[in-house]
């Protein structure tokens, strides 16, 4: 997409209340959050939208959807523009055969914020989102005025082949034709897995109604493949990173690492490509932060996004 071009959106009328409310009672009507569709960059993106003011892009990671967001959504909506789109591959966005390279999804986000008239932005990744988050500030770092990385790994960077996720090397080689007919109609099954080993506390993780809803999302045809894809092409990330992380970032930079995920190394990594870093340890959590502890991490975004 040349710069300077406005892609054309296509928007759904439904609108969702993202929290309910009792008659009765005399607290202010939820916020809706609107449901939305964008075709940029060669995609069509869904994304959720909500609030005035200043924009805030939520990305998501792997085994969930932009669904994650939607707790966040309704405390940054007060003061903010927040969107949150399903990135290329996943929930209702579409599922091409290529560009799962977080450097692509990165500039179909940007397109995103482009069509949407947005011309600087707050960026917060979670996961696979961090990836594409820290992939938007080194190409399009005029344009960000703070990021977020949130429990993952930057592929590339320091010696990132040694970090705790990675632990479990298989399922970043788990993709082809026999992982996707072995995981066909054993979604939830295959899900199991990172939400309960990648947690502090299985019992605390993603909640039953939400394993529900991913399960389905990433049923849908293509999901799966694309979901595989995004570990794929690590080497390529890798290569990608290794050369954006030769000019630092100078921006400011949250990092937020669950104490037993990735702990002091996703820290570690922020401050060798960013000059303004501020590391906290999210205690008692596992990978999912935003599900394991939410009285942490909700605060602290709010805070460190509306300063």
């Amino acid at each position: 997409m040349r710069v300077g071009t406005r892609p054309r959106l296509r928007v759904l009328a439904s609108v969702i209340l993202i929290a309910g409310v009792n008659a009765a009672a005399a607290a202010p009507a939820p916020l809706p959050i609107a449901e939305r569709f964008a075709e940029v960059n060669g995609v069509r993106l869904h994304y959720l939208v909500a609030g005035k003011g200043a924009p805030i892009l939520l990305l998501h990671g792997y085994a969930q959807t932009s669904h994650m967001w939607r707790p966040l959504i309704r405390e940054l909506a007060k003061t903010h523009t927040v969107v949150a789109p399903d990135l290329r591959g996943f929930g209702l966005s579409s599922k091409p055969a290529a560009g799962y390279d977080k450097k692509t999804m990165a500039q179909d986000v940007h397109a995103l914020a482009a069509a949407l008239g947005f011309q600087r932005v707050q960026v917060v990744g979670h996961d696979i989102g961090l990836m594409v988050a820290y992939a938007y500030a080194a190409q399009y770092p005029t344009e960000v005025e703070r990021v977020v990385l949130m429990d993952a790994f930057l592929p590339g960077v320091g010696d990132w082949e040694s970090v705790w996720l990675l632990r479990d090397l298989w399922h970043f080689h788990f993709y082809g034709e026999v992982p996707l007919k072995l995981v066909a109609g054993r979604e939830r099954i295959y899900f199991e897995h990172f939400w309960n080993d990648f947690a502090a506390d299985a019992r605390h993780s993603v909640s039953e109604p939400d394993r529900r809803f991913y399960a389905a999302a990433y049923a849908r045809p293509g999901g799966m493949r694309a979901g595989f894809d995004v570990f794929r092409v690590f080497p390529q990330d890798a290569k990608d990173f290794a050369q954006f992380a030769q000019t630092r970032l100078t921006m400011p930079m949250l990092v937020l690492s669950g104490e037993k995920a990735s702990g002091e190394f996703l820290i570690q990594q922020g401050r060798l490509v960013a000059e303004n870093v501020e590391g906290v340890i999210v205690k008692g959590s596992g990978h999912w932060l935003m599900d394991e502890a939410p009285d942490q991490v909700i605060p602290k975004l709010v805070s460190f996004l509306t300063q």
